[in-house]
């Protein structure tokens, strides 16, 4: 059997490819047979040897061949012999991070005789009934306003966004999420333009008004996490995902500090809040938010 798992929305591909894993492992105790190939350095002997090597125990082996497409030489040996792998009983799955241009012809191969999901970026009432299924297996409780809220800020990139959902369940544990609980992000936001723009003044007397409102002092250490995490990826890399506005404010945001600036501010937060919450006790939470 051969398994095909692709696309963009690399979250919902690894989080599928996982699932797959750890059905293997439950019915595969020995774990021997289970074996991961890099593409970059994948070379199609290998991958044969390894295939064809004879199981111990007996057992299903499941090969997980990752990002291979830009692999020409595996692909050209590969598409030479690949019907010998079809209708085997071990198991074969691609996996490729982002998007395949349609005409490659190890697409065109798998497309034909193995099982294919694209994982595509969720948009819409898509991406919010995603976030509701996310918040609703966390047990919390959230106001559809929150939701639509929410989705504009962060957008369609779901590891930010499962991130956003952890903190907001865990900081609003038994409580009802509302607008004001996603309005606070966006007062962070204020918060760090104004670190950017070295106005030192503006940035302590707005964290001193959230405090004075009430709160809480580890979420809102968690929040500035976050948008210094995005100012950092924003550096490296000149993109951001998420609602354009927030995206493009980041970017001009990122061009007041160095990257080594951004990395030593990132590291300090991040130390922080694990200093932080190894001495956060669990009756806390219920004075959060």
């Amino acid at each position: 059997m051969i398994i095909l798992l692709y696309g963009e929305d690399t979250f919902r591909s690894k989080k599928k490819l996982q699932e797959i894993i750890e059905h293997y492992r439950e019915v595969h105790k020995s774990g021997l047979n289970l074996k991961f190939f890099s593409g970059e350095d994948l070379s199609y002997h290998d991958f044969r040897s390894e295939f064809q090597q004879f199981s111990m125990f007996q057992e299903k082996k499941l090969l997980v061949l990752k990002n291979v497409f830009s692999n020409k030489e595996f692909k050209d040996s590969f598409l030479e012999n690949g019907k010998k792998f079809i209708d085997q009983k071990d198991i074969i799955i691609f996996y490729e991070e982002g998007e395949i241009t349609p005409k490659d012809s190890l697409l065109k191969f798998l497309t034909d005789n193995a099982k294919t999901q694209e994982f595509k970026m969720l948009g819409g009432e898509k991406l919010r009934n995603w976030a509701q299924k996310e918040f609703d297996e966390r047990g919390s409780h959230i106001h559809p306003e929150a939701i639509y809220q929410l989705v504009s800020f962060v957008g369609n990139n779901l590891w930010q966004l499962s991130n956003e959902i952890e903190k907001l369940s865990a900081f609003k544990k038994n409580r009802t999420i509302e607008h004001k609980d996603i309005d606070l992000e966006t007062d962070i936001f204020k918060t760090i333009e104004a670190m950017a723009l070295r106005n030192k003044r503006e940035a302590i007397s707005l964290i001193h008004s959230h405090l004075e409102k009430g709160d809480n002092p580890l979420y809102l250490l968690s929040m500035i996490g976050f948008q210094f995490r995005n100012l950092l990826v924003a550096k490296k890399t000149g993109r951001l995902g998420g609602h354009p506005y927030f995206a493009r404010k980041t970017a001009s945001m990122a061009k007041g500090f160095s990257l080594q600036e951004l990395k030593k501010i990132y590291y300090k937060i991040f130390t922080a809040t694990v200093y932080s919450i190894s001495n956060f006790h669990p009756n806390d939470l219920e004075n959060c938010g």
